[in-house]
């Protein structure tokens, strides 16, 4: 199939380094409180990309649950793919994308789990289903049919209907520690507007304006 005749036109105005806050954790809380204010889909969907050691990339979608200028935090089933991963080659990248608004922001760093503490103090807010689910799917293992699924979350479900979800020790959160943030802004003519924060050696953030 030919999709070469797929193009968007970007018409934001010019954005410059003056216009962006000299700390990358408050410019990328001000985008995120933009696009929660624009309706945009799940707007805490990032794209989590990691490489094991095999060094076959893998991508796949996660959702950021907190961040701070520590770094940003998701959870996961610690013996999924992912996991693996991690385990294997502890940095990562990450990608927000909000297209109708014609920005971006990726985030390149190292991983690392959070505490046993943090992540039950999380487990605890979700709802109850979500607990269960975080039981019923060994993440990235093959199955044979939905049914099975469905099957022992119902299993599960009538074992808990009158107390709490156990909280599973192979689950919990990571913490993506930023060494580099990129914003990225459309530009007409496809000249876009691309920010690199990065620490000096005083560990101080720098912002470099990057080609498009």
């Amino acid at each position: 199939m030919d999709i070469t005749h797929i193009r968007g036109k970007y018409t934001t105005k010019g954005l410059d380094i003056p216009d962006l806050n000299s700390d990358p954790f408050k410019q990328f809380e001000q985008w995120f409180q933009d696009a929660i204010d624009e309706q945009m889909p799940e707007p805490n969907a990032m794209m989590l990309a990691t490489v094991g050691a095999d060094m076959m990339p893998s991508v796949r979608a996660v959702l950021l649950k907190t961040f701070d200028e520590k770094g940003f935090v998701f959870f996961t089933n610690y013996k999924s793919k992912k996991a693996r991963q991690i385990d294997e080659n502890p940095q990562a990248s990450s990608l927000f994308s909000w297209i109708p608004m014609e920005r971006q922001i990726k985030i390149e760093g190292t991983i690392e789990k959070i505490s046993t503490t943090d992540s039950l103090k999380y487990f605890l807010s979700r709802p109850k289903g979500s607990q269960i689910g975080a039981w019923v799917s060994h993440q990235s293992s093959i199955i044979t049919s939905r049914s099975l699924l469905e099957q022992k979350f119902d299993e599960i479900k009538r074992k808990f209907v009158k107390g709490e979800v156990p909280f599973p020790d192979f689950w919990g959160g990571y913490i993506i520690k930023p060494v580099r943030i990129e914003f990225w802004q459309g530009g007409q003519d496809r000249l876009h507007d691309r920010f690199l924060y990065e620490k000096d050696e005083n560990n101080e953030w720098t912002i470099k304006r990057l080609a498009p």
